[in-house]
């Protein structure tokens, strides 16, 4: 059985990045508009406050350091203030070692947005759009040189502003397969041939389409167009950037696979490339495959057009979301025992108290009612054990359940007391109180605590067991028994 996948977020914790890019300075300037210029038929912002945070490559480090990675950044920025300002940015995140080379020659790439009520009314850039200097160029590539040594996975973060000349690009390429390092690179530009050699691209719709003269209407145009600049510029792959159609992964040889987005409302789209790149660099630099790299970072990128301005992506908030992926029916339904552990083990890093109870709950009563809702009572989130039919028919017999899996599972899901349902076929949930380690174990009060399936497993690890009050007369076995009672014929009027 393969691992799940959100089992295995947290081995990107520690790992080290290289990322090599046009750094930028965002600025937001947040206010007011209740009027129109009498000067200009323009809107009138009342500024209320300011923010400023890493863009362009610098969004990338920001997002690798959310996700618990570390980087080494080199980057170029101007003597000015917004070179002094952004150098300030950097140094609040300390997992991000920089080198940033100061060129005298050009100003600090600066973007500044002037946002009312949620709504962007106008960008302005401060920029020099120029390829650096030779004596520039020599420095960027030393200290690439240097960092290298550390860094499995390098990410090139280009965003057309000169730093990533063709020199440089190919230079670093040529240093980081001599030392068997992948390289990624969010790309810009119509002329792929600078990326000739790299391991990964990551264009968008709009890149892809420019790049290869194929319009892109579907996932297999994407492929097709990848393929073609695959065999063109000696790649490894591209993953293709496809906005609400998600992502397509095509490899050299291999079969193309397409992630799926799942369906959010998008407020933002600004930085999300940069959030894609950056999960995959990292999740692959922590032992994922690419495949699972894959799927994480277009997860990660629909999770952040969720939020306003350029945003990062935690480890905890990629957990919740891949977990709510899996889950099926209201969001509930756990796919297997591995899903329910992981979202136990998330439950409890929140603080919350996790419980737990188990039974066939074949036509649910009031019984089953009271029994569930004293579990919740006892508990922050409450998790369901829920027979299978084939372990219900060893225990109740050849003609139960009255109800399958499916639709056992759909009702107890309904209720807004369960959190979670999760279906086991063993004859007892020994093995899966053992998974999810529940804080609180719950069962009705005709057990007693020594007889009570997983009493020594939960006690163990300092939490309770719970004996819930039952609702007299109230058995599954009684309503069935009731149900099949003659009916009562009613006597003619004589």
């Amino acid at each position: 059985m393969s691992i799940p996948l959100a089992s295995r977020i947290d081995n990107l914790a520690g790992h080290r990045v290289l990322c090599i890019g046009d750094i930028m300075l965002d600025r937001y300037v947040y206010g007011h508009v209740d009027r129109i210029s009498p000067e200009a038929p323009i809107p009138v912002l009342r500024v209320e406050r300011e923010s400023m945070t890493l863009g362009g490559a610098g969004n990338v480090a920001r997002n690798i350091v959310a996700l618990g990675g570390k980087v080494d950044f080199i980057g170029v920025v101007g003597d000015d203030q917004a070179g002094v300002d952004l150098a300030k940015q950097v140094a609040a995140l300390p997992d991000i070692t920089p080198h940033l080379l100061a060129d005298k020659t050009r100003p600090t790439t600066l973007k500044t947005r002037y946002v009312a009520d949620a709504q962007q009314l106008l960008r302005a850039d401060m920029e020099k759009a120029a390829p650096l200097s030779v004596a520039m160029e020599d420095q960027v590539l030393q200290q690439a040189k240097k960092s290298l040594g550390d860094s499995d996975v390098v990410i090139l973060s280009d965003y057309a502003k000169g730093v990533l000349s063709p020199r440089v690009v190919a230079e670093i390429i040529r240093l980081a397969n001599e030392k068997k390092a992948k390289v990624l690179i969010d790309p810009k530009g119509r002329d792929f041939s600078i990326y000739r050699g790299a391991y990964l691209l990551t264009p968008n719709r709009k890149e892809l389409t420019e790049v290869s003269g194929m319009p892109i209407k579907s996932v297999e145009d994407a492929e097709k167009a990848a393929r073609q600049l695959i065999d063109q510029h000696n790649l490894h792959g591209i993953l293709a950037k496809l906005g609400g159609d998600g992502v397509c992964l095509v490899m050299r040889d291999q079969p193309a696979q397409h992630f799926h987005t799942a369906t959010r409302e998008v407020f933002d789209v600004s930085g999300a490339g940069d959030t894609v790149v950056a999960t995959l660099a990292l999740s692959i630099a922590g032992g994922l495959s690419l495949e699972e790299s894959a799927e994480l970072a277009n997860l990660s990128g629909s999770i952040v057009v969720g939020k306003v301005g350029t945003a990062t992506v935690s480890r905890e908030e990629l957990s919740r979301a891949l977990l709510r992926e899996q889950m099926q029916g209201e969001g509930k339904i756990a796919p297997s025992a591995s899903v329910a552990a992981d979202t136990a083990a998330l439950w409890r890093k929140q603080g919350l108290k996790v419980g737990f109870t188990n039974g066939c709950f074949d036509l649910l009563h009031p019984g089953h009612v009271s029994l569930i809702r004293q579990a919740r009572s006892a508990c922050d989130r409450l998790i369901l054990g829920l027979n299978t039919d084939a372990s219900v028919r060893k225990l109740k017999g050849e003609t139960r359940p009255v109800q399958n899996e499916n639709a056992r599972a759909a009702v107890l899901a309904s209720l807004a007391d369960v959190d979670m349902v999760v279906l086991f076929g063993e004859d007892t949930p020994y093995d899966l109180i053992k998974a999810v380690q529940p804080d609180v174990l719950v069962k009705g009060a005709d057990y007693t605590i020594a007889t009570v399936v997983g009493a020594d497993l939960v006690q163990g690890w300092g939490g309770r067991v719970v004996l819930a009050n039952l609702v007299e007369g109230q058995s599954t076995t009684s309503m069935i028994a009731r149900s099949k009672l003659p009916e009562k014929k009613s006597g003619s009027a004589a």
